[in-house]
This record gives C-alpha cells, sequence and structure tokens, in this order.
C-alpha cells in the first residue's frame, strides 16, 4: 500500500509540514458529526446493511452498471482474452449482481464458478444463467461472504467489481480482502489486483454558482444556512475536461494482493500545479484500476479525462476560491476514513494551503460522501 513515490511523498509531507492536522485530528480524521445526518433509530435502519443490500435488487442500478461500456468491457477483456486464467480454474465472483463477470468467466472455460451476492437480484442471475446453457457451471450462493461456506477449499480467481464513488464509498474491499485471505489458492488471481486515488483542480463557477451559492438568495430569502451544507457533501458528477486547470496528483497506490483493511483509511499529501492562469473552485477526486496479471495490462480511469463511467468524479469544493496563476502549487492533505457507525459512509478531510501573486490562503475543511 502506497502512497504515490515514497521520495515525492516526503517531498511532499516535508512541504505541508506547516499546515498539519492539530493533536486532535492527527490519527487520520476522527469520527466526524454531521449535522446533515438523520439520527433517529429509523432512518439508522435505512443506513444499514440490509438497506445496502436491498436497495441492490433494483434492476436500474443493474442496468446502469451493465450499460457503463468502460467497466464491462475492461471485465470482459480481462476475462475473455486472457483464457489462461480461466481455462480449468475455479472461480469466485463476490457481489456478483445479474452474474455477467460470471458468466464471461465460464464461458471462457473456467471450471467451475461460485458466484455469492446477499441481494434477491441472485433469483434472476440464475435464471440468466439457464437461459444462456451455463447453469451446470455457475454455483449461486445467497449470502454475505463472510457468512457462507464454499463446496472447495481453495479457488484460483477472485473476480469483484467492488468499486464506490470515490473508490472506498460503499465499496466491497473488505469483502474482498476477506475472500482473498481464506480462499484465494498461493499463487491465485485477483481481477483486478491494483488501483489508485488521484486528484487534480478544476475551474467550476457556473456549477458552483448553480448549487451551492444560490442558497444565498433564493426568491429574496437568505438560506445561507443550507449552502454550509450543501459544501459538506461531495459532488458526484461528470466533470468536462476542459475545466481541468491543475495537473494530476496520485494521492496513493493500492496493491490488492498485499493491502490489508486497515489501509483503507488513509491520509495522503498532494501538490498539484496550475497548467494555465484560471481560477480554482474545486478538487476532483477519482480512481484509476489495472488488471495486470492478464496478458496485456488491462486499465481504465475514471478521471474528467477519460470516457464516461457511471463511478463519475468526486468533486470537492473549496471554500476559498483560488485565483491561480500558471506554474503556481496547491499543496496539503486529504484524509479519508470510513465512518464508525456506518463503514460504507467515507468522512473526508481537506487541508490545502495557496500562495500566489494574486492572493493566499490555509484552510481546514470536511466533507462527509453518504
Amino acid at each position: 500500500f502506497l502512497m504515490g513515490d515514497t521520495e515525492e511523498t516526503k517531498g511532499l509531507l516535508s512541504l505541508v509540514e506547516g499546515i498539519e492536522l492539530s493533536d486532535s485530528e492527527e490519527e487520520v480524521v476522527e469520527e466526524c458529526n454531521d449535522p446533515a445526518k438523520p439520527k433517529d433509530d429509523e432512518e439508522k435502519h435505512m443506513a444499514s446493511s440490509d438497506y445496502y443490500w436491498n436497495s441492490y435488487a433494483h434492476f436500474g442500478i443493474h442496468e446502469e452498471m451493465l450499460k457503463d461500456e468502460v467497466r464491462t468491457r475492461s471485465y470482459r477483456n480481462a476475462i475473455v482474452n486472457n483464457p489462461h486464467l480461466m481455462k480449468g480454474k475455479i472461480v469466485l465472483d463476490i457481489g456478483c449482481g445479474t452474474g455477467i463477470l460470471s458468466l464471461f468467466a465460464a464461458q471462457t472455460g473456467a471450471a467451475h464458478v461460485y458466484a455469492i451476492d446477499n441481494s434477491s437480484i441472485i433469483e434472476q442471475a440464475k435464471q440468466i444463467a439457464i437461459d444462456n446453457n451455463l447453469s451446470d457451471k455457475i454455483t449461486f450462493i445467497r449470502g454475505k461472504v463472510e457468512e457462507v461456506d464454499l463446496p472447495v477449499e481453495k479457488v484460483d480467481v477472485i473476480i469483484s467489481e467492488w468499486m464506490g464513488y470515490f473508490l472506498f464509498y460503499e465499496s466491497m474491499l473488505d469483502t474482498v480482502l476477506f475472500a482473498r485471505d481464506k480462499w484465494l489458492a498461493k499463487g491465485g488471481v485477483l481481477l483486478p489486483d491494483r488501483c489508485s486515488v488521484s486528484v487534480c483542480g478544476i475551474e467550476d463557477e457556473e456549477y458552483k454558482e448553480d448549487k451551492i451559492n444560490w442558497w444565498d438568495n433564493v426568491w429574496g430569502f437568505n438560506m445561507s444556512c443550507i449552502r454550509k451544507l450543501a459544501m459538506l457533501e461531495p459532488l458526484v458528477d461528470s466533470v468536462d475536461n476542459k475545466n481541468v486547470c491543475t495537473d494530476h496528483c496520485m494521492l496513493l497506490s493500492v496493491d490488492l494482493y498485499n493491502v490489508k483493511k486497515e489501509e483503507i483509511n488513509y491520509k495522503a499529501p498532494f501538490k498539484v500545479k496550475a497548467t494555465r492562469t484560471d481560477v480554482c473552485h474545486a478538487l476532483v477526486a477519482y480512481f484509476d484500476i489495472w488488471f495486470t496479471d492478464c496478458h496485456k495490462t488491462v486499465h481504465f480511469s475514471t478521471g474528467p479525462h477519460a470516457k464516461y463511467t457511471h463511478w463519475k468524479q468526486t468533486v470537492l469544493y473549496l471554500d476559498e476560491v483560488l485565483c491561480i496563476e500558471q506554474g503556481e502549487e496547491i499543496i496539503g492533505t486529504l484524509s479519508s476514513q470510513r465512518n464508525k457507525k456506518n463503514p460504507r459512509d467515507l468522512d473526508i478531510k481537506l487541508h490545502y494551503k495557496f500562495n500566489g501573486k494574486r492572493g493566499d490562503c490555509n484552510v481546514h475543511q470536511k466533507f462527509f460522501l453518504r
């Protein structure tokens, strides 16, 4: 588990030495109080694991994922174009949904596929396998991975599309790591096996005015108290690459063969340099995915420079609008931690410092990805 290049990281940490988090914030991020989050028991239940799994029974979610050409084609290429990884192998598909990845694996020659999902969508997945004459190659198991028993001791390949917004939001990575440690045979394969998170700066005055500043004057009334809450919630949306006004900085790189679940919480330094004179309204976070065990590495990005995916990008609007000139740098740290009450949610802290010709700032912000 790496936070970018080691020497680069050391250099960035020294640059941001003067803007470190206070002692009370030192352990990555303490649990944040989210003023916008409901408190009563019923609404807490709606954020529970059961609600999460039930939400994945809705067909619209699966339609969106299946129609995501970048996502589905990347997995298909990693599986179908690499029969040496599949032929005669026992494959485990975690969070199988409609079973599309299991179908690819069975079609490519897997000896058998065990497909696990805790949502009722698995009933449709079973029928899909029957309708495509692959039901003898795929065993569907409904339940939580941590609670099911497989009829085999080890598997040769684990496939999972576990990623969420901002990579780790609502992600199933914990589950994948549990399965890796329990069932993956020595020399076995993870698909995918590497991921990273990166950030860049964007100019976004029009959208920020429409979604954030709009609350300052609503039909003649001051509703700026809601503006403050709106700033706490990252925007998940597609960013036009023409709005990017800085270079990109990788926050962390994760080797899924070796990462521990505790390392999903991270604090990483960043430095982005202005590629033009502009105004920076937000930082944009995105992730990249690699399948490096293929004959030819399969890779896709969810960044604004890449083709659309259903993950889009995660936009963190800045309290301070930064008037940047080409070559000037924004430095800081970004921290992400799973919420203690609901680990599928993320508490994010951003600390950035800018010292430019047209202004300077040193700002702490909190965000809640719910």
